[in-house]
């Protein structure tokens, strides 16, 4: 059996070795534009200098001997033919394929704005290359407006602080971090990031670059002008799929798959960004070790949908966001405890939970997660539901034994 894995990061990876795990003599090749195996979610990591590249790596140093992997590194695909079942390369080389996993990630977006492709030192945040640009323009610059608030946003903004640039951010929500986090959560983020030393502009856009010589002066819709040496643009990103154009395959946010991960193409499988389904890491891992698994004849069914799921650490202060983060109406309520250094939310609504932001303490993290997930209908007659504990869903038999009960649907007391 010959697999073909396009892409190399936590889906290709994960899906190469459960490939090798099930299948010990099939053709495992790896196409990947990266020379080097790294997380993503470690880049702006390099760019502060609290790790070098090789400590962004998530594999074995041996991985393709150790799994007997063809890794083609530093390639491009230019093309799936469909009908005769290869890829085609960007040197024209041909590789088949009987079947073929589509691990490609997704590329960043430059936005539509007037005179941004051709600023000073404008970068984005995806990869290696981005890492090293941003590292040679920190070394000559000194200050940086960063577009974008959201999660790859304010990592870049806290390695650049930490590089001691002095940081500008961009965010046309009425808060950073707007899909993660409510306003008061968010709050709490923006002073530590003043604290800092950063600049954080709410609610407003960029309308226009202008360069002059090694500067650019970025125009807001408030009509504010700031200068700066570097802009890095984090507004968002777009599955990487230009290489296959296809009628039968199926294209919504992402790669349209079903519940084995299979594309609306017979042999060929999607997972990770490409599928526009969730962008965190562990849904990525999951859908890589599904695709394979169904690639090796082995039936398995990726079955958590649940990708609203956000952890973050900010200069010591941890949260955790899980489902909604703000009441959708007023048929949902909301459970509130705050101090100085906590802050824990809870929204409900029938006697389940939908969504929570515990922050400062994110303690028994899996139970709550647990009872979300799983829409564990529960009793909210106590005085303090932020005492909830497992031992809440355990009921003792006729014999004095604990027993846990089955029926989610159930209302526990």
């Amino acid at each position: 059996m010959k697999y073909v894995i396009i892409g190399a990061s936590a889906a290709g990876i994960h899906a190469a070795k459960t490939l090798r795990n099930l299948d010990r003599d099939g053709q495992i090749t790896v196409v990947s534009q990266d020379e080097k195996i790294i997380s993503r979610c470690m880049l702006h990591h390099a760019i502060s200098g609290k790790r070098d590249e090789k400590a962004l790596a998530f594999v074995e140093e041996d991985w393709v001997q150790r799994y007997n992997v063809k890794w083609l590194k530093g390639t491009t695909v230019a093309e799936v033919s469909v009908s005769s079942q290869e890829i085609i390369l960007d040197d024209g080389n041909r590789i088949s394929y009987d079947k073929l996993l589509i691990a490609s990630g997704a590329e960043a977006i430059l936005p539509p704005v007037r005179g941004l492709k051709d600023g000073n030192n404008v970068f984005t945040l995806r990869n290696l290359k981005d890492v090293r640009k941003i590292i040679s323009a920190v070394d000559a610059g000194k200050s940086a407006v960063v577009i974008g608030g959201g999660l790859i946003g304010i990592d870049a903004s806290m390695a650049l602080l930490e590089k001691n640039i002095s940081v500008t951010i961009i965010e046309m929500a009425n808060r950073i971090l707007p899909l993660q986090l409510d306003c008061i959560a968010s709050h709490r983020y923006k002073e530590l990031l003043e604290e800092k030393g950063a600049v954080v502009c709410k609610g407003v856009s960029v309308v226009e670059v202008e360069r002059r010589e090694k500067r650019n002066t970025v125009k807001l819709n408030n009509d504010t002008a700031i200068q700066c040496d570097m802009i890095i643009v984090a507004a968002g990103v777009k599955p990487n799929k230009a290489f296959i154009d296809s009628e039968e395959l199926k294209v919504e946010k992402g790669i349209r798959v079903n519940e084995k991960m299979e594309t609306t193409i017979p042999n060929i499988y999607a997972a990770g960004d490409v599928t526009g389904k969730s962008a965190i890491w562990p849904a990525a891992v999951k859908q890589g070790v599904v695709a394979a698994s169904n690639m090796a004849g082995v039936e398995k069914y990726y079955e958590d949908y649940f990708t609203e799921k956000n952890a973050l650490n900010v200069w010591g202060l941890k949260t955790i966001s899980l489902g909604l983060i703000d009441p959708p109406d007023e048929t949902y309520r909301v459970e509130v405890f705050s101090d100085t250094d906590v802050y824990k939310k809870i929204i409900h609504k029938n006697n389940v939970i939908y969504g929570l932001i515990f922050q400062g303490d994110i303690s028994r993290i899996g139970f709550w997660s647990q009872l979300i997930k799983e829409k564990i209908v529960i009793d909210f007659s106590y005085e303090d539901i932020f005492s909830l504990q497992y031992a809440d869903f355990y009921k003792i038999d006729s014999i004095g034994n604990y027993v846990t009960p089955i029926n989610h649907n159930k209302v526990f007391v």
